[in-house]
């Protein structure tokens, strides 16, 4: 009876699969192992907990992402640090033209003096970033490579 409806053809709806999964089998786990098990799962990255039950009654490997949260969020504010020193950057040629444009030729030099102190104070702030940078990749990132 089955087969009559398997090789009847079907106008409508899915494909029927070549070899359907149709063994059932079910066990029970206790509120510990469930936890464990939802952990494993989660873990895994797997969409379909089906699959990852057999993936790990067949001995599949199992992939197991961890994020850490930490190296995220240094990734970020490292990354809005620097769009920030480039819209310094832009602001400081701005300023430097205006500066020749709109003053004579001793004031804007005056001026670009003290500019050229803070420029200095800024290129040894970026140089201590560069050094933390490298040492938090040493100490954290490389760990989980």
């Amino acid at each position: 009876m089955e087969d009559n409806r398997r090789n009847r053809t079907n106008k409508g709806g899915r494909k029927p699969k070549a070899d359907p999964s149709i063994h059932r089998y079910v066990f029970r786990l206790t509120d510990e192992e469930n936890a464990k098990f939802l952990t494993l799962f989660e873990q895994s990255g797997m969409k379909v907990l089906a699959h990852f039950i057999t993936a790990c009654i067949f001995q599949k490997p199992i992939k197991t992402v961890k994020f850490d949260m930490n190296a995220v969020d240094f990734h970020t504010r490292l990354t809005n640090f620097y769009s920030q020193f480039r819209a310094v950057g832009v602001n400081y040629n701005q300023i430097v033209k205006k500066l020749y444009r709109n003053f004579s030729e001793k004031k804007a030099s005056a001026y670009l003096f003290k500019l050229e102190k803070q420029t200095a104070e800024m290129a040894d702030l970026c140089r201590k970033v560069i050094e933390l940078t490298q040492e938090f990749e040493k100490e954290h990132l490389q760990k989980h490579k």
